[in-house]
């Protein structure tokens, strides 16, 4: 059989499970269904794009593409930044666009019920209507929720709530042999068995696609406030930042973010903060603190306390930013990936380490940087220690030597090489040369248990090349 007409006889036997204007091969693939946002990991263009509307076509699609040797990337939005949603070139996407419905939500037990295409701007609306709020805020919320459960995906106010992980309850998932399974569902705790549901969460699409997810909810404040205050050196506002936490004000948001990096994102929102420019030209960094309350008064009385210890601490002087304000530099933080991609950026890292080696962390990663001829420049989530860096250095050699330094130098400290955006094919490479080969070992094991085949996003974590 030529290569041409098996492609169409796959073809023919995948509409016969979804439908033939849910199939895609060939030159009628779209270009957007071979790539994410990394920025390193090259685009290729999938033999297949199908579009299952439930479960059940799911799971044959993968029972399928297991007798067929076919491998399967699963796709949400595409906004990840790792490559894990980059296809194989004779692979198929299974692009879950078609099951994007809001099932349920439980106003009682503050849960909802969710197909894994629904985007988090979707959610973040209908949960808003009933006074509720999912609060996973990866920073784009065009993002979908089976992204987020892949990649275990984090966020701003992840240092109050979680990350994806804290925060779903339970799955119903496709395996690669066919079976749905439901792990998990609406209640609080469970301590029976394994814990399939954790061990989904995170493993970018190598292990099962989820087929709906039920995720915890959880009231909506109604006053908020952010304190805005500028250091004169990065190594002051990542070492306030344990007595910070320490206060008890549960901050929902606490960001650290360089000097360049808010010149960067200042500018590129065309956003105005009113802070004198003699301040700002002396201001090597800047923490952002945003609190909320169901009561105003206690919430003034926590920003008057950060107030008084950002003073304490050297702050250069501290703002209270107002609803507008706040929400403007908010947002302009959470555009910061495209605010370094517009600016040239030639990688960008998620390292997370404990919060009390953030300074140590980030003094020695701007020290490997210009060595290797570049620059580490950044912002990030400093209340649990997810540091995001702008790497510089166009030599794909020294960049190549300057990651692997940077990320040895986190792992050393007790970090871990991604917080949130997941090793996917951009740090498979590193991933498998710095991790503990038992460690690696025993992921391997679980990875042939769900998917005996190895269809599941080969090459995404243990590089490409590499059996499941």
């Amino acid at each position: 059989m030529t290569i041409s007409t098996r492609v169409q006889a796959v073809s023919a036997d995948l509409a016969e499970i979804v439908g033939a204007r849910d199939v895609f091969h060939s030159d009628d693939v779209g270009d957007d269904y071979g790539h994410d946002e990394a920025l390193h990991v090259a685009p290729v263009t999938p033999m297949f794009v199908v579009r299952p509307s439930t479960p059940e076509q799911v799971a044959t699609l993968l029972r399928y593409a297991s007798e067929h040797a076919i491998p399967v990337t699963a796709r949400g939005s595409g906004t990840g930044l790792s490559g894990a949603a980059r296809p194989l070139a004779d692979g198929m996407v299974i692009s879950f666009e078609n099951m994007a419905e809001i099932i349920e939500i439980d106003v009682d037990d503050q849960v909802a019920v969710l197909q894994p295409g629904v985007g988090l701007a979707e959610l973040d609306e209908a949960a808003g209507r009933v006074g509720l709020m999912y609060s996973v805020y990866p920073g784009e919320l065009s993002a979908s929720i089976g992204g987020t459960v892949g990649t275990n995906a984090g966020g701003m106010r992840a240092v109050k709530y979680g990350v994806t992980r804290h925060n779903v309850l339970g799955l119903q998932a496709a395996l690669a042999t066919g079976a749905l399974i439901r792990t998990g569902g609406a209640i609080a705790k469970v301590s029976t068995g394994y814990d399939l549901t954790q061990l989904i969460i995170g493993s970018e699409g190598t292990l099962a696609l989820a087929t709906e997810v039920t995720v915890k909810l959880h009231p909506r404040l109604a006053y908020s406030a952010t304190l805005l205050a500028p250091f004169a050196t990065v190594d002051e506002v990542v070492g306030i930042v344990p007595a910070v936490i320490a206060t008890g004000c549960a901050p929902v948001i606490v960001e650290y973010i360089d000097a360049m990096t808010m010149a960067s994102i200042t500018y590129s929102q065309n956003l105005s903060l009113g802070i004198p420019d003699a301040l700002r030209d002396t201001a090597q960094a800047y923490l952002v603190v945003s609190l909320e309350n169901r009561d105003r008064d206690r919430l003034d009385g926590d920003i008057e306390l950060l107030g008084s210890l950002v003073a304490q601490r050297g702050a250069l002087e501290s703002f209270v930013l107002d609803g507008g304000s706040a929400r403007a530099l908010i947002s302009a933080r959470e555009k910061a990936f495209w605010t370094a991609k517009a600016a040239g950026a030639d990688d960008i890292i998620d390292m997370v380490v404990p919060r009390t080696a953030m300074p140590a962390f980030l003094s020695r990663s701007r020290e490997l940087a210009t060595a290797a001829g570049g620059a580490a420049i950044g912002c990030g989530h400093a209340g649990d220690g997810n540091v995001h860096l702008a790497i510089f250095c166009p030599d794909a050699e020294a960049r190549r030597g300057l990651l692997r330094d940077i990320f040895a130098l986190g792992m050393g400290m007790g970090g871990a090489i991604s917080g949130e955006h997941g090793v996917g094919r951009s740090k498979s490479a590193h991933f498998a040369e710095l991790t503990d080969p038992a460690v690696i070992a025993v992921m391997r094991e679980i990875k042939r248990g769900f998917d005996p085949a190895g269809i599941l996003n080969p090459g995404v974590l243990f590089g490409e090349g590499e059996p499941g």
